[in-house]
């Protein structure tokens, strides 16, 4: 079993880390903040709630793991005003006492928006849509406009969407682990709950594993999700992660396949190719509707993680 790791390193070499994040983790309450932020996102007037806090006291415990490099928080349009919204920076936390030795693993992780793309096939309904407005809906057409860039949200009842990664494995290391995460979930005009959808992910041209999202979301108000983005229609998805190592594949900790790493030889090109999609021949041929980091419940773009 896999999940994406994020890593906060730490030795005695640098005592002034070290200290900070064991100051973050003394206490009770902050310690179930952290909890609170493994399953999604949340404001501080979330947090302070969930914990029966005033919201000052929620914002101090905040800014302590923040500056602790445990969370991170990213200030976002709210009902009134702006809303800080918090997020885990790291799962896993390692502590070297003998300070940094040069064989230690290391991670490296790229954020990539998903208006930045390098190749679509896209299958009406679909539609892009930025923060601010949507730029088409029902017609490719906003797919090939400057400003899909700054995309928020995309969705499509069929066909693929690729990225390049630039592909930033050190020169002479050997990878351990390749990971992708995202917020995705099916496509069904305006919404439905049980509209299941098997999404493939491609890495170089390799089928490295389906999921089959369970519907379309859209009961609820996504937490981030734009108001321009009206009820009736798709609010938010769910955080799914592909992790490729030297076992095999895995989707959300389950193993899908014994494809390795080394078999996708990474080390050759100077980007590695992601596609998102649904096979034509899939059993359910669903769609997909892929979140930025500002729409939908995850503050996050699509990331990959290079272990080595």
């Amino acid at each position: 079993m896999r999940d994406t790791i994020k890593f906060l390193e730490l030795n005695s070499d640098h005592p002034d880390e070290l200290c900070k994040v064991a100051k973050a983790l003394s206490s009770p309450v902050r310690v179930n903040i952290i909890k609170h932020l493994n399953k999604h996102s949340l404001n501080i007037n979330e947090i302070a709630d969930k914990l029966n806090l005033p919201p000052s006291s929620a914002a101090m415990h905040i800014k302590v793991l923040e500056d602790a490099g445990i969370i991170a928080t990213k200030q976002l349009p709210g009902e009134r005003g702006t809303m800080k919204l918090c997020n885990q920076s790291c799962n896993h936390i390692s502590i070297r006492l003998m300070g940094d030795s040069p064989k230690t693993s290391d991670l490296i992780s790229i954020n990539m928006a998903i208006g930045h793309f390098t190749d679509c096939h896209i299958v009406p309904t679909c539609g892009i849509g930025t923060s601010k407005e949507c730029l088409s809906e029902d017609t490719s057409l906003g797919f090939y406009r400057p400003e899909r860039v700054d995309a928020q949200v995309i969705w499509t009842s069929a066909g693929y969407i690729e990225y390049k990664f630039p592909n930033v494995l050190p020169t002479g290391k050997t990878p351990t682990q390749l990971s992708f995460s995202m917020e995705i979930c099916s496509e069904a005009p305006n919404y439905r709950e049980d509209w299941k959808s098997d999404i493939t992910l491609w890495v170089n041209g390799q089928d490295c594993g389906t999921w089959t999202s369970p519907g379309d979301f859209g009961k609820r108000r996504g937490l981030l999700t734009p108001s321009w983005v009206v009820y009736g229609s798709t609010q938010y998805g769910l955080l799914t992660t592909w992790v490729i190592d030297n076992e095999g594949c895995f989707i959300n900790k389950q193993k899908v396949s014994n494809f390795t790493l080394a078999e996708l030889n990474i080390s050759k090109e100077p980007f590695i190719t992601l596609r998102i999609g649904n096979k034509p021949d899939a059993t359910y041929v669903g769609g997909f509707n892929l979140f930025g980091g500002a729409c939908g419940d995850y503050a996050q773009d699509i990331i990959m993680m290079i272990g080595y």
